[in-house]
């Protein structure tokens, strides 16, 4: 299915209420606007926290989306989907059975709801630069980058930004190479325990 143009206007606004609420998202726009690219440009993936996979998919795959790869965790697994021209969506929740009975993701959904997003990727060429340039502007990261130098993703997790002192949102950084477009499980589930607080 192609893409609507509903689409675009879809995901923009929920990356402009992710920024609008997300202190490092703001600075990273706010610079990239400086120079006329805008954060959308610089978009790797988006995420999406539900309860329901399936059903929460549905409006995306009827702008365009399709589904691309299902991938497994611990306690909780998550939903590939992409459109050409967009940011990847990537939609996860906890397993319905005991698996799930340790995973953050149904206590940050029911206190925050599935129709914002958890978080946005920012596709950086170099991971380490982009840190320390963040650092400088008083951004903090939450552990330390996922994946070796020279590895073909590369990701870390800013400290998450609260609101009414629960974790709320973050900021991703992601370095790619060899142009792999895929995600890593292992990975992903190192960088959401880095944000268990």
């Amino acid at each position: 299915m192609a893409a609507t143009p509903e689409l675009e206007t879809t995901v923009l606004k929920l990356v402009d209420d992710y920024v609008s609420r997300n202190h490092a998202a703001r600075l990273f726009a706010k610079g990239l606007n400086e120079i006329g690219v805008g954060v959308f440009p610089v978009i790797d993936h988006i995420t999406v926290r539900t309860l329901q996979i399936d059903p929460r998919a549905e409006e995306f795959l009827e702008l365009g989306y399709t589904y691309a790869e299902t991938l497994h965790y611990e306690d909780w697994y998550a939903k590939v989907y992409r459109a050409t021209g967009y940011p990847a969506l990537f939609v996860d929740q906890a397993y319905e059975d005991e698996r799930g009975k340790t995973s953050i993701i149904p206590g940050w959904v029911n206190t925050f709801g599935d129709r914002t997003l958890h978080h946005i990727a920012i596709l950086v060429q170099d991971i380490d630069q982009a840190i320390e340039a963040s650092q400088k502007r008083g951004i903090g990261f939450a552990g330390a980058v996922i994946g070796e130098r020279g590895e073909d993703l590369r990701q870390i997790f800013t400290v998450p930004e609260k609101v009414e002192s629960q974790p709320f949102s973050v900021l991703e950084l992601t370095e790619r190479h060899n142009g792999y477009q895929g995600f890593s499980p292992p990975q992903a589930n190192r960088l959401m325990q880095s944000t268990v607080q």
